[in-house]
């Protein structure tokens, strides 16, 4: 059972690893403009529809993955075996970033075609949330109740 977890705090790792990759690259894409940056910045109907999106992704985004994941967690993962729950686990905990990464994309895509520091903020906002998805071993195992086998 310890390789299954380690293995799933690996998989976890790897997939926030991934999760961050995504919007470097994007920032990175868009500050030697390799996608059209400020396209829209002297169109106000679209600044005003873009930031509209792009504020109701994040006010729904957000919440809907911390909250979203406790919910599941606590109505299904809890009740199966362990080596299933570790699966599930690990596949809701990237559903979570996937959720979030919608924003935080949507918004930086926002921030670079309109100019507007408003998708900047939601994105930032975004990156600050996964913060709270942070893997580990330690959470893991509280988590999902299980206990550190003690070697003496």
């Amino acid at each position: 059972m310890e390789e299954q977890i380690k293995r799933a705090v690996r998989n976890l790792n790897i997939s926030y690893v991934f999760f961050w990759v995504l919007p470097a690259f994007l920032l990175g894409a868009g500050e030697f403009e390799l996608f059209p940056v400020g396209g829209l910045a002297d169109n106000a109907q679209a600044i005003y529809y873009f930031e509209t999106i792009g504020i109701l992704l994040t006010a729904l985004c957000v919440p809907l993955s911390l909250k979203l994941f406790s919910l599941v967690l606590k109505k299904k993962i809890d009740y199966m075996t362990i080596t299933l729950a570790l699966k599930r686990y690990v596949q809701w905990n990237i559903v979570r970033l996937g959720v979030l990464e919608v924003a935080i994309v949507v918004n930086l895509l926002c921030y670079y075609l309109t100019l507007s520091s408003t998708g900047n903020l939601c994105m930032l906002i975004g990156l600050t949330a996964s913060l709270f998805c942070l893997p580990s071993e330690k959470r893991l195992r509280n988590e999902l109740h299980i206990a550190k086998d003690e070697k003496r």
